[in-house]
């Protein structure tokens, strides 16, 4: 079998209703429980119900990852982020970093599956600004789980081509194309990991690939201040 193709940038009758069939196909497939391979705005990722026992031990098991290694959450809006998180900054700096290639960790609060990172008391918030994973995630009744496409340890995946051996394993694979220059190892580098659950200080867990322009806007515009200071 193949992956889903993601209809294109046209705007006719035809592809909104491909892309909203699409939609439906990932939705079904994570409802039953199924692991679906997704484009972000970074690099390509697994997705399941972040409140699905049963489909969180199936992404450790896909990736064959460390079992105290955190799972980030995925959600459609900033407004959603209030259900699952404690938050602890301004409302507009979560909306100047997000959607976009940023995880925001904060403190989780009980609406989260208690499965989902038990040995932790925060959780890492994804937003990607890509408007396929953007819509599957508003299309679900609670947030998804996402992590990278590809086995720990190994490279990120920028095309579904690149994860292959995972394809057997996977409910639904959504090809989006190629979400960055497969020739660049800076395309590679995933979201920037920023832990903000301290107030009026930011910690940098993964630089990632915004990490410039994330760090200027939490010292500039909000002062906040490193947590090694």
């Amino acid at each position: 079998w193949r992956p889903l193709r993601l209809p294109g940038p046209s705007l006719t009758r035809r592809c909104v209703a491909g892309w909203r069939e699409v939609v439906a196909a990932a939705v079904g497939a994570l409802q039953a429980g199924g692991l679906v391979a997704v484009p972000t705005d970074t690099v390509y990722g697994v997705a399941c119900l972040a409140q699905d026992r049963g489909a969180v031990r199936s992404i450790y098991s896909l990736k064959g990852r460390n079992g105290s290694k955190p799972l980030a959450i995925c959600l459609g809006d900033v407004d959603h982020i209030y259900r699952y998180c404690h938050v602890n900054v301004p409302d507009e700096l979560l909306r100047d970093l997000l959607p976009g290639p940023v995880t925001l960790v904060l403190k989780r609060s009980d609406e989260l599956n208690k499965d989902l990172n038990p040995f932790t008391s925060l959780v890492g918030v994804r937003i990607p600004n890509h408007p396929f994973i953007r819509e599957l995630a508003r299309a679900c009744s609670g947030p998804l789980a996402l992590t990278s496409a590809n086995i720990s340890c190994q490279a990120s995946t920028l095309t579904v081509s690149e994860f292959q051996d995972l394809w057997p394993q996977l409910s639904l694979i959504i090809d989006g194309g190629p979400v960055g220059d497969v020739q660049s190892p800076e395309c590679r580098l995933g979201s920037t990991v920023v832990d903000l659950s301290v107030s009026g200080k930011f910690g940098i867990i993964r630089p990632g690939c915004a990490l410039t322009s994330t760090v200027e806007i939490l010292r500039q515009k909000y002062g906040l201040i490193p947590e090694s200071s």
